[in-house]
């Protein structure tokens, strides 16, 4: 495709006056003004033919990339034949799962007729990524014409589950914990599992002297026990209509596979033993139990089908179903929304049965957007309408999180960009409680 740039445009546009001119003072000679508009429309076909006549480009993308990053896609650029221009123009088209600034248009340095440059890309959810088209435009060597080609790129990739935390603070959690005695506890402390019968020294528990051993022996001897491992840590994900809904630009069941990828790693490494529940009107993901570190990659591999749906969710269903395929007491954490208070009353009641088997933690996100709503001082009657409404769903949100409270059902609220973080030091504080 060949069209004029701007400036060819307001070259020709600046003959018009002068055009004018020639028509008034020489009517008879009015065709004497078309000159100049006739010399910028040659000279732009001439600009056109004169330089590069031919032009492609190539895309790279990375391997994978994990969902809510920023992300570098590489165009490579050649164009071929004379007096090739020092820059191109490119714009990319993608599907719905990335983000392109400008609409992913960037001007490429040439040298030699090759180029090369970075578009950043964001990334919005788990998926296949994937570039479409490329468009590429060129100048002539007046800068009069442009030269436009539409190449089909085809360049995709897959989007995974964010694991950035494991890998950037996933080790640095654990030795925290380590450090607080944890660890410790595990091989010898104030656990449940008794592991040996000692000579009873001093600053130990009295009452956990063994009166019978240590008349056998003629000296005070006490048991000494570890915190039970092998516990079973079932991460239940809702992964309906309201947890597809974006939150700071990412969908909230991203973050609560995220943050479920953080501390399955870590109850990994402390003997635990893991496995997930997705469901959303259905159950649509039911794992096994796995243990061991080297079973992370089989977890995440889970994870990444773990797919947004539409659909309401059914939490009598889903958990009724859960709990019929769990045969010990488990810990079960369950992460959801809170926005209806029909589906809340159905979470509820579900939770009012799984509660007395199992250990049950609900993790929602806080509505940061509700909040703000209510906070903000209105100036306007719409304002007003505003925060009344948003105070009255908070209202119900407190409602529902204080009767589960009240069920004996453990309840965190966290803010988006520390749930991760919030959900392990859950899990740890209830695993150091002896709870599970």
């Amino acid at each position: 495709m060949i069209y004029p740039t701007r400036a060819a445009v307001l070259l020709a546009a600046a003959g018009a006056p002068v055009a004018l001119l020639i028509a008034v003072a020489l009517p008879g000679r009015w065709y004497a003004g078309l000159a100049w508009p006739v010399a910028v429309l040659v000279a732009t076909f001439l600009d056109a033919f004169s330089g590069a006549r031919s032009g492609s480009a190539s895309v790279k993308a990375p391997a994978s990339a994990p969902v809510g990053a920023d992300i570098d896609l590489e165009v490579a650029v050649t164009l071929a034949g004379r007096a090739a221009p020092g820059t191109a123009e490119i714009a990319l088209a993608t599907n719905a799962l990335l983000a392109l600034p400008d609409e992913g248009r960037i001007r490429i340095a040439l040298g030699g007729g090759r180029g090369r440059a970075l578009v950043p890309a964001l990334t919005l959810r788990r998926g296949n990524g994937q570039v479409d088209r490329l468009w590429l435009r060129w100048r002539g060597p007046l800068g009069l014409a442009w030269r436009q080609r539409a190449l089909v790129v085809e360049e995709s990739f897959p989007i995974l589950p964010d694991i950035r935390p494991v890998h950037e603070r996933g080790a640095r959690i654990f030795q925290r914990h380590a450090l607080e005695g944890l660890i410790a506890q595990m091989a010898r402390g104030d656990g449940t599992d008794f592991d040996a019968l000692v000579e009873y020294r001093s600053g130990m528990d009295r009452r956990a002297i063994d009166w019978k051993q240590s008349a056998r022996h003629v000296k005070l001897h006490a048991k000494e026990f570890r915190e039970e491992r092998n516990n079973q840590i079932v991460f239940a994900i809702d992964s309906g209509r309201q947890m597809s809904e974006p939150v700071a630009g990412l969908p909230r069941v991203d973050r609560a596979v995220s943050a479920m990828l953080l501390t399955a790693w870590v109850a990994l490494r402390l003997g635990d033993r893991v496995a997930l529940h997705a469901f959303d009107s259905r159950p649509r993901i039911a794992s096994g139990l796995i243990s061991g570190a080297g079973a992370f990659a089989e977890l995440q591999r889970l994870a990444a089908k773990v797919d947004y749906s539409g659909e309401e969710t059914n939490y009598s269903f889903a958990l009724t179903t859960l709990a019929t395929r769990l045969t010990r007491r488990s810990m079960i954490v369950l992460m959801t929304e809170l926005t209806d208070l029909t589906s809340a009353d159905f979470l509820v009641r579900a939770a009012a049965r799984l509660v007395e088997t199992h250990l049950l933690l609900v993790l929602v996100l806080r509505d940061e957007e509700l909040e703000t709503i209510a906070d903000r001082a209105p100036e306007t009657a719409d304002d007003v309408t505003r925060a009344v409404t948003a105070a009255a769903l908070l209202k119900d949100r407190r409602i529902v999180i204080l009767r589960l409270r009240h069920l004996g059902v453990h309840v965190i609220e966290s803010e988006h960009d520390r749930v991760g973080d919030s959900l392990v030091a859950g899990y740890v504080d209830l695993k150091r409680r002896n709870l599970l």
